[in-house]
């Protein structure tokens, strides 16, 4: 087995916009994707980190997804923008629309941006936080292949949709949720498979009949378990009704996933910015979060635990740590980005 290895995050970002650039991709384009994807890494979230480099160049190569358009703008009214992604790079139209987004809730106070008819972003924190970074609310959504069965069901039905929040803060680093409405994004499952894991967690899927798993195969045969039950399955639909319904593009069957080659991705994002400077003075919001954030913190930790995080967290104390220390990648999915990597004439980092 190809050995794991450790990667600075300049090295990891370099590995993946070279790997992009060899499969057609502009230099510009590429560092953007691949700053995102190595983003992903940096907060522990692997699932959606480099492991999803062979799954982008197999898209492009497919026809899947065109790397050199960035998409148009159909229409804009006000406070509402709806783009067509024209089935290009997902991070590459979440970053015009990111733009629009702020853009227009400056203008207005509250803005909303649809992309339709484009593919993967990445990790929904990234686009929530280039917006907090304005100093608005950013809330960012996707829709995705389906992989989850609605509650009761046993057929795939919506994707594991998530939802991010993100916060200004003058630290840069406020309230951050980052959330998949199935109790886990499916690259969980495919890291367990490329670690020739067997089983996984308790509450992470479903087998063929609906009934909850521990055993890889069964998962892999079967399905994600929709987060909390009844409730998640109703958000990953709201998710699904504010993306691929309002903004008129693929929906549920029609979105495909990454690992679908051979068919349009049809993604659909939605953006969502709140200008906090509208209803009081930014320090003043700042101090109110702070206060918010350590009166939740201050709760006694339950048993079993050492104390009370809130959303982002956990994330930011990972890159802290792997911004020191390197980001691993396992065997599994290192053979993977390896194969791929040599397949198109870019060298492994040193």
């Amino acid at each position: 087995m190809t050995p794991a290895v450790t990667l600075s995050e300049s090295e990891a970002r370099d590995f993946g916009r070279r790997v992009l650039e060899a499969a057609g991709v502009a230099p510009e384009k590429a560092l953007l994707v691949a700053s995102v994807l190595v983003y992903a890494n940096l907060r522990g979230v692997d699932s959606h980190g480099l492991q999803l480099l062979p799954h982008y160049v197999g898209q492009i190569e497919a026809g899947d997804v065109n790397p050199a358009t960035e998409g148009r703008v159909p229409s804009e009214n006000q406070a509402c923008l709806l783009y067509d992604g024209e089935h290009g790079l997902g991070s590459v139209t979440a970053e015009i629309c990111c733009r629009h987004v702020v853009r227009m809730a400056r203008q207005y106070g509250i803005a909303i941006a649809l992309t339709r008819e484009t593919s993967h972003f990445g990790p929904a924190a990234f686009w929530s936080q280039r917006i907090s970074a304005a100093g608005l609310i950013g809330i960012a959504m996707c829709d995705s292949s389906p992989q989850v069965p609605p509650w009761q069901g046993k057929a795939k039905r919506v994707g594991t949709n998530p939802i991010s929040v993100s916060v200004p803060h003058p630290a840069g680093r406020g309230w951050l949720l980052d959330m998949a409405t199935s109790t886990v994004a499916l690259g969980k499952i495919e890291q367990a498979r490329l670690n020739r894991k067997t089983e996984i967690p308790s509450g992470w899927a479903l087998d063929s009949e609906g009934r909850p798993t521990t055993a890889l195969d069964a998962a892999l045969a079967g399905f994600l378990m929709p987060l909390g039950g009844y409730k998640g399955s109703g958000l990953g639909l709201m998710v699904e009704i504010l993306g691929g319904v309002l903004g008129g593009g693929g929906m549920a069957p029609e979105v495909a996933g990454i690992r679908d080659h051979g068919r349009l991705a049809r993604v659909n994002h939605t953006f969502l910015a709140i200008d906090v400077a509208r209803f009081l003075p930014l320090d003043a919001f700042y101090a109110r979060m702070d206060w918010l954030v350590e009166h939740i913190k201050s709760a006694p930790p339950a048993a079993g635990y050492g104390e009370v995080l809130v959303a982002g967290e956990p994330e930011w104390r990972m890159e802290d740590q792997r911004r020191a220390a390197g980001i691993p990648i396992l065997p599994g999915p290192w053979e993977l980005i390896a194969k791929t990597a040599r397949r198109l004439g870019v060298a492994l980092p040193r």
